[in-house]
Parts: C-alpha cells; sequence; structure tokens
C-alpha cells in the first residue's frame, strides 16, 4: 500500500512540531489520550513525567516508528501522521534514543558519519570537526569502538550522531539515564548549548528539576495525558509538580 502522501495544514511558519488531540494503542491498550503539544521554532520544550506515562510512546509515534489512532502530527507547517520514518528524518526530524543505541561494534568516527547518511553535501567533513569541538572526547577515541565508551561519552556520542543530521527537529530521549550527577550536569550544559544554537527541540527527560531549568516551557504527562503546562519557571514553582516531581 502506498503511503499517505503529506499534506500542507495553517500551521504558521514559526512551529516546529504540533501535535493535536494524539493518541495511540498498543494492541486494545491505549497508551496515549488526546494528547496536544507544540515546539515552537527556537524552543526547547520539555516533556516531563513517571515512568509509563507515554513519553516514549510519543517519541515513537513522532518519528513514525508506530501509527497513531487519533489526531495529527504537523512538522514545519506539514501534516505527516501518516507519513513513513524515512521521510520525516529527510523532512529534518531527530531522535537521540532512550538506551543511546550507539552501534557498538563501529568506531566513534563511524557513528557519526551514519548520523549524516541522508545528507549528500560537501560539509560533512566540516560538521564532523564541529562534533569534535563541541565534545573533544570523542575526537581522542574516534578511532576506537563505540561499545568500549563509558555510558556518558556514548550519551555524547548518540547527541552528536543526531546533530550530524543537521537536524530541524531533536528529539531527546531520557539523555540524563543511568549517567552520574556529574555527568548528567554536563549533559545539560550540552543540552544548553543546543538551545543557544536555536535548534527546536522536545526534551523527555525523568529528571524534572534539570529539564524544567533548561525548558522554555514544559508538559506534564500523565498517563497518556497532558495534565500541566507552563513556562519551565512557572511548572518550577507549581505545587503539584513540586510534590510530584521535585521532592519539595
Amino acid at each position: 500500500m502506498a503511503a499517505t502522501p503529506a499534506t500542507h495544514s495553517n500551521t504558521g511558519v514559526d512551529m516546529a512540531l504540533e501535535v493535536h488531540d494524539l493518541a495511540a494503542a498498543y494492541g486494545r491498550i491505549q497508551v496515549l489520550h488526546g494528547l496536544s503539544l507544540r515546539v515552537k521554532t527556537g524552543q526547547l520544550v520539555a516533556l516531563v513525567g513517571a515512568n509509563g506515562a507515554g513519553k516514549t510512546t510519543l517519541l515513537k509515534t513522532l518519528s513514525g516508528l508506530m501509527a497513531t489512532t487519533r489526531g495529527t502530527i504537523t512538522l514545519f507547517g506539514t501534516t505527516v501522521t501518516s507519513t513513513p520514518p524515512d521521510r520525516r528524518v529527510r523532512m529534518g526530524i531527530s531522535q537521540v534514543p532512550e538506551g543511546r543505541q550507539v552501534f557498538a561494534p563501529l568506531s566513534v568516527e563511524d557513528n557519526l558519519r551514519l548520523g549524516a547518511y541522508t545528507r549528500h553535501d560537501a560539509d560533512r567533513a566540516a560538521d564532523l570537526e564541529r562534533m569534535y569541538q563541541l565534545f573533544p572526547i570523542l575526537k581522542e577515541k574516534r578511532r576506537l569502538a563505540a561499545g568500549t565508551l563509558s555510558g556518558g561519552q556514548q550519551q555524547m556520542l548518540a547527541i552528536a550522531r543526531a546533530l550530524m543530521a543537521r537536524p530541524r527537529l531533536l528529539l531527546l530521549d531520557e539523555p540524563s539515564m543511568g549517567l552520574a550527577p556529574l555527568l548528567v550536569q554536563e549533559i545539560f550544559e550540552v543540552i544548553s548549548n543546543l538551545k543557544r544554537d536555536g535548534i527546536p527541540t522536545l526534551l523527555v527527560e525523568q529528571n524534572a528539576q534539570a529539564a524544567l531549568l533548561v525548558a522554555d516551557y514544559a508538559y506534564v504527562l500523565e498517563t497518556g495525558r497532558v495534565t500541566v503546562e507552563g513556562t519551565g519557571a512557572e511548572l518550577m514553582q507549581d505545587d503539584k509538580v513540586q510534590r510530584a516531581y521535585l521532592g519539595m
């Protein structure tokens, strides 16, 4: 069956991502229940919530790895709800998956080059050098197998690999998972730098405090529904968010 072609919507050009009334299910088990959110151009938006809230499921639907049962997904003014994953990648969506998922037997440099596989321009070598400037440890270890890196180094590699695609929208899935506190701080410094670069980013993160501190806007997801939303600063002061996610 041919894929449903992407169609244009009335979403403004300042909107990188718009999700409206989105629902998704694993068989008969409904996971997302009419979820809506937006990421504007240049914005870093955080999505926080407990395990099982539906955060990773949402990212799978955004990248096209999981079908929706209701609602629409719009990227840069184009409706892509039924668009296949490879087409979404070529439109500029890039994901850093949960658990990093680097190609362990391949070298660090080969992992980075794979991040640019959709590109055919002459700037890939320059972008590779830029990644080495952002993450000096990757240059030092560029000829080693990615599987030999520490967890924090693998997370840096996963982010750099995604950036090699020159994304128009970056999806970050639990970048601090399993990392020691000092490494979490280092990863969030990287995320802050991406924010300064103006890359529209949807950050899915269990470390609510770190996520809200860096976010322009944020949503709290509970059992597949958005229950609270506001600026990062507003949610930091929200009584419900403080009790449930900030340990206050």
